[in-house]
């Protein structure tokens, strides 16, 4: 395990970038990328979000493979995925019902990847999978949790939230700093990547099937010592949250509360 800690933007890696394209060059000897995609009722959108995965990671010269999560979905996505993975065959559906949570699916989706690496990313690409790249040198850095953080300084934000969203989720970052997890901006950014070993000891021990999940992984990815890395990235909101403010909120503060008092040996565990 390393130190936790927190890479600034400006830092120097090992590998190169080719400042004409500005695309990061790899060590093309990278291990296998398992990519974890949560889904809830998203037949409007899936189709093309597996085509620009497909696409985007068909190209790479790394092993890969995607996990389509369906989190009890009731309308067409199972039967969407199902005919997609039919001509794509590193993609696959885990099906269950009833609906359990966005937590719940991406720990499901996680503890099953094989992948030496897991990224789990949102359903309708808010973050383009081009930043794989970014959160791929991190690893190759010896992060052992890389996370998209829309807040730093060289992150682009190409289409803002309503100021509303953005405003509540500034002052809920806030609160996690002050009440959990310190030096970290954004803890709920939906494209984080883990070691397989870091994910399946992180995630074993998670609880929260609802949006709370990001920071409860986030604090026990800390309690084990692990290295988390926060990433600059491009970032465009989509229509169609399944976070509800008003109804989210008040639960997701109720469970960092929770969290805290429990203390760290209860969240890993030991009590």
């Amino acid at each position: 395990m390393h130190p936790c800690s927190r890479t600034a933007p400006g830092k120097s890696l090992q590998q190169g970038q080719d400042k004409a394209s500005g695309i990061i060059s790899l060590n093309l000897s990278l291990p296998h990328l398992s990519i974890v995609v949560p889904a809830y009722n998203e037949e409007s959108r899936i189709r093309p979000s597996l085509e620009r995965l497909a696409e985007y990671y068909g190209a790479q010269e790394y092993p890969w493979d995607v996990a389509v999560v369906s989190d009890g979905s009731k309308d067409q996505t199972n039967a969407i995925v199902e005919e997609f993975v039919k001509g794509h065959p590193k993609f696959r559906l885990v099906a269950y019902m009833p609906n359990r949570g966005k937590g719940y699916a991406v720990r499901k989706g996680v503890l099953e990847a094989t992948g030496e690496w897991i990224l789990f990313c949102d359903a309708d690409i808010a973050t383009p999978q081009e930043e794989t790249e970014k959160l791929l040198k991190h690893m190759q850095d010896g992060a052992d949790v890389a996370i998209g953080s829309r807040p730093m300084k060289d992150s682009k934000l190409e289409v803002r939230q309503p100021w509303y969203r953005e405003f509540l989720g500034r002052c809920f970052n806030k609160a996690v700093q002050l009440l959990a997890i310190k030096g970290i901006d954004d803890t709920q950014c939906g494209f984080k990547m883990f070691t397989r070993k870091a994910a399946h000891d992180i995630f074993a021990r998670c609880k929260m099937d609802g949006f709370s999940f990001d920071f409860e992984a986030l604090m026990i990815a800390r309690d084990l010592g692990y290295r988390i890395d926060e990433v600059p990235i491009r970032w465009s909101h989509q229509e169609g949250s399944k976070v509800v403010l008003l109804r989210d909120g008040p639960r997701m503060l109720r469970d960092l509360v929770k969290l805290r008092l429990k203390g760290k040996k209860a969240r890993l565990g030991k009590d």
